[in-house]
């Protein structure tokens, strides 16, 4: 029979392999169109109403692309859309929100420290600002502002970064960078969704209806894919930041995510100019050295830790494990064998944060990871790491038996 914990790892596991593999997709086909695009060459013998055309060679043969701004005078019988990578990504990345920080929220979500919140409270934060930044961004857009360029992406950055502090102030650290993550792939997504492939498909009905299609759709859409390219690169370090104390678990944390997004700017204006044919800016790889300079700066401030008051301040989930039979000896288990390392000062050599925030130096706290000690290093030996502390067999059977007396109800009062 399944293991609760087991399978729920699992359903994990496929909904972040599922959300890595249809991102992979989604960011090549998004930068391969991006490169496209500013590298299109005028022609002499170009068609009628093409733009620019591109010759390619790959696998072994020669590809020769052109682009028409708005559409060749003839539709093609066959259209390829670029669109579900999109749309599965985020579908993916949502369920994977759901499996981990809204399943979760006690443990991945919610930060008492932070702010007092219920698991619905916070759910409910977390939903309604992904949808205020799809909304506040789109009304940005198609505000008289939307021409101004520079202006947008100004403001849009100023935006983020008042996202970024604002999410460290309700949730946990690791919630809060993951939740800008969200925040701007939302976005990303809903450009997608509910503005290029409409725009698109707008094109294709006017064309099949014998008409001229208005140019302006084709030019909303390529303001809506150039942030789309210029917003990958910070996403794919909030959604992989989790993995990374330094990154979310210090006070600094929200400005570390800001220079993130500038620095994904400064990467993408190098291969973006370099594929225009603007030569390479290498000043902007010094430049983006320096914002990750000032990252790993803002990183070395130690965050402040919240006193612990011990079991009398336990929650019920909390007290359902600590009242297990075995609690005591599993206490002493992971006190002697992990605690040199996930400690609020790490005493092993190198280590200088707790691996992924994770502390396990009280009562409270082990009761509050009782899962991630099982799934670790009760039920696999993933940890410690090579069994550098020496963890016995007879210990991590302690772990399993502890754990399963405790989700069994076979709790014993304290």
């Amino acid at each position: 029979m399944f293991e609760y914990p087991i399978v729920w790892e699992w359903l994990s596991f496929a909904a972040r392999w599922l959300h890595v593999i249809t991102a992979i997709a989604w960011i090549g086909s998004s930068f391969y169109f991006i490169a496209l695009d500013l590298g299109l060459r005028k022609a002499p013998d170009m068609p009628v109403g093409a733009y620019g055309e591109e010759w390619q060679v790959h696998g072994g043969g020669f590809y020769h692309i052109q682009k028409y701004l708005v559409a060749p005078e003839r539709l093609p019988e066959h259209l390829t859309w670029f669109k579900w990578e999109s749309y599965v990504t985020w579908l993916s990345g949502f369920a994977l929100m759901c499996i981990v920080y809204y399943a979760g929220a006690d443990l991945y979500l919610i930060d008492q420290s932070v702010l007092e919140l219920s698991s619905w409270q916070a759910i409910g934060i977390s939903l309604a600002s992904i949808v205020f930044g799809w909304v506040a961004y789109d009304l940005l857009c198609k505000s008289p502002l939307g021409r101004n360029s520079t202006g947008l992406m100004v403001l849009l950055f100023a935006i983020l970064v008042a996202m970024a502090w604002g999410y460290t102030q309700v949730f946990s650290g690791r919630a809060a960078l993951l939740h800008l993550g969200a925040f701007t792939a939302t976005i990303m997504t809903a450009n997608v969704f509910a503005i290029i492939i409409p725009n698109q498909k707008k094109v294709v009905d006017v064309l099949r209806a014998g008409g001229t299609p208005d140019p302006e759709y084709g030019v909303i859409a390529k303001q809506r894919s150039t942030h789309n390219n210029y917003l990958t690169l910070p996403v794919i370090f909030l959604m992989l930041s989790n993995h990374y104390p330094l990154a979310f678990a210090t006070p600094y944390n929200w400005l570390i995510a800001a220079l993130v997004f500038l620095m994904g700017v400064t990467i993408r204006h190098f291969f973006n100019t370099m594929h225009q044919g603007g030569g390479k800016l290498w000043w902007t790889w010094g430049l983006t050295a320096a914002l990750f300079a000032g990252a790993v700066f803002l990183s070395s401030f130690p965050a402040a830790t919240a006193e612990e008051d011990g079991e009398a301040a336990m929650t019920p989930a909390q007290q359902q494990f600590a009242s297990a039979p075995g609690f005591e000896q599993v206490s002493e288990t992971v006190m002697g064998r992990c605690s040199m390392c996930h400690a609020a000062e790490p005493a092993w050599d190198g280590i200088a944060h707790a691996p992924k925030g994770v502390v396990l130096e009280t009562p409270g706290q082990i009761a509050t990871y009782a899962r991630e000690i099982y799934l670790q290093a009760g039920h696999t030996n993933a940890m410690p790491p090579g069994n550098v502390s020496f963890m016995e067999a007879a210990e991590r059977q302690g772990i399993i038996d502890w754990y399963k007396a405790a989700i069994n109800g076979k709790g014993q009062s304290s």
